[in-house]
């Protein structure tokens, strides 16, 4: 979807001239998109046919740059994405939650350890976002300022399940203990 909007919003461009744009907007932390994986991405639109090259072009000593803008059907795949992205409403499941279910025989002292990790590792992810917005805010769109908001939400969000969280985990951890072992009795 990044590859086809691009060339959909601001005309044929060469693969580095995309790839600069998504570090620019530092795609890698707010969305699943890495820079290094567009050159693969462009090349596999331009054989489904969802892109096409114009041309190369060579400046100076650098090495020939191949100009591709997107082709009508990659404009209807865009919509597509486009309309299905908007409309998702799945929640996609964290690993944590998993992991969260297998903690029974761990010592509680390395689950809380894992957990305040997880916390400061998030805590600094919040923090150069919001670091980040700072830094872009005059150049921010309004929509773009909806995005940062929308990521800092979710993150502090997170901050505040694993407080409380770590402050429950030693009751979590002997409920559990307690109901396995009242459920092995009955069984």
């Amino acid at each position: 979807m990044f590859v086809l909007g691009e060339l959909a919003r601001r005309g044929p461009m060469h693969g580095h001239q995309i790839r600069r744009a998504a570090q620019l907007d530092h795609l890698d932390l707010w969305t699943d998109v890495k820079p290094g994986s567009l050159y693969g991405a462009l090349q596999r639109m331009a054989a489904e046919g969802l892109v096409r090259p114009l041309r190369t072009e060579r400046q100076g000593g650098r090495p020939p740059r191949t100009i591709y803008e997107i082709t009508t059907e990659g404009r209807h795949e865009l919509e597509i994405h486009r309309s299905t992205a908007l409309r998702d409403t799945r929640m996609l499941p964290n690993p944590i939650d998993l992991a969260l279910l297998h903690v029974q025989d761990m010592p509680e002292e390395s689950v809380g350890a894992a957990l305040r990790d997880r916390r400061a590792s998030l805590s600094h992810q919040h923090q150069s976002m919001l670091h980040l917005r700072d830094e872009a805010d005059p150049y921010l769109t309004a929509m773009e300022r909806v995005i940062f908001d929308h990521t800092l939400r979710r993150l502090q969000l997170e901050l505040d399940w694993h407080d409380e969280l770590l402050g429950q985990l030693p009751k979590l951890l002997a409920a559990d203990t307690t109901e396995r072992e009242g459920g092995q009795d009955d069984g």
